[in-house]
């Protein structure tokens, strides 16, 4: 069953609209849209040149997205230097058996994850976003996006046939039933059941909670599945997890599909993304990466610039 997001009012609001604009205001004078974006170099003409002779003889492309597109819409990413999570802070992304196993766990997790909600769910798609939904809906060379992101940002975009390889952080499932309610409705759950909790301003992470600590989220309340009572978990893959087979056999069928593989702003580090890399390279696809600094998948790679995607990607869309 799939619950439809709870209508809101000022009643059940827990935090005033002039209060969360203030909040707003505060966090994007600090994250500015290009706070999480790496140090880099201009984009070579001659770069781009190589890339839009490639593209302009492609009539198949995959297109595989990471979070490097979506640092220019203030998301930060986890291994950028100098301004990606892992270099920001020493804390690291929840295991998946931990998430299971621990009460604890699973507690730190919805309250970081409930306070970040309304800055996360508030990013807008960027430049990139757009310049692959003209790829593939107005244009038509791009057949599909495949996307490590949890943030829906291409959904957002109105690209179509989007796979998100990682899940979205958009929808929260049981991991024993087939419950599913939108991520908007469980925040009003949340936010029910933890009417003293309150907004605070942090630096959103790339999974879309805050840093919070042990005292903060002492006693936060979260619910079970009402159907079975059984856990409730964001519909991602997390960390130690594995991506439903079902989702790595479509992706495998796009990659023997295409003519082409794309990939922009990954640097290809988890698996689950570069073993696209190593199937496309088996078949003999052209790979072409767009991505500030150095990628797993280089080696295999035709093309290789190493900039912004949004200084790239409006270029093929010309």
């Amino acid at each position: 069953m799939f619950v439809r997001s709870l209508k809101r009012d000022s009643a059940t609001c827990f935090v005033t609209p002039r209060c969360f604009d203030f909040i707003t205001e505060k966090f994007i004078r600090r994250h500015s849209s290009t706070s999480f974006v790496p140090k880099h170099l201009p984009v070579r003409e001659e770069d781009i040149d190589k890339l839009d002779r490639l593209i302009s003889v492609s009539r198949n492309i995959l297109i595989l997205t990471g979070a490097g597109i979506s640092t220019e819409s203030g998301i930060p990413d986890y291994r950028s230097e100098g301004v990606g999570l892992y270099a920001r802070s020493t804390n690291r992304p929840v295991q998946y058996r931990d998430f299971l196993k621990s009460e604890a766990v699973r507690r730190r997790y919805w309250a970081r994850n409930y306070v970040g909600w309304p800055r996360f769910s508030s990013f807008s798609p960027n430049e990139t976003h757009l310049s692959v939904r003209k790829l593939v809906n107005d244009i038509g060379i791009a057949r599909c996006v495949v996307t490590q992101n949890v943030d829906s940002l291409h959904t957002k975009a109105k690209t179509r046939n989007v796979i998100e390889l990682h899940g979205s952080a958009y929808r929260v499932v049981c991991i024993n039933c087939d419950f599913k309610i939108e991520r908007h409705a469980f925040q009003d759950l949340l936010a029910n059941l933890n009417p003293d909790m309150q907004i605070i301003d942090q630096m959103i992470r790339p999974d879309g909670d805050v840093e919070m600590n042990q005292d903060q989220v002492e006693g936060f309340n979260i619910p079970s599945c009402p159907s079975c009572a059984g856990l409730l978990k964001p519909d991602i893959v997390f960390f130690g997890d594995n991506v439903p087979k079902n989702r790595v056999e479509q992706v495998r069928n796009e990659v023997q599909l295409c003519d082409t593989l794309l990939v922009l702003g990954s640097s290809l580090t988890v698996f689950s993304a570069y073993r696209i890399i190593l199937q496309a390279s088996e078949l003999h696809k052209p790979i072409a990466i767009v991505n500030i600094g150095e990628t797993r998948g280089d080696k295999h790679a035709l093309i290789k610039i190493s900039a912004k995607c949004g200084d790239v990607l409006p270029h093929l869309c010309r």
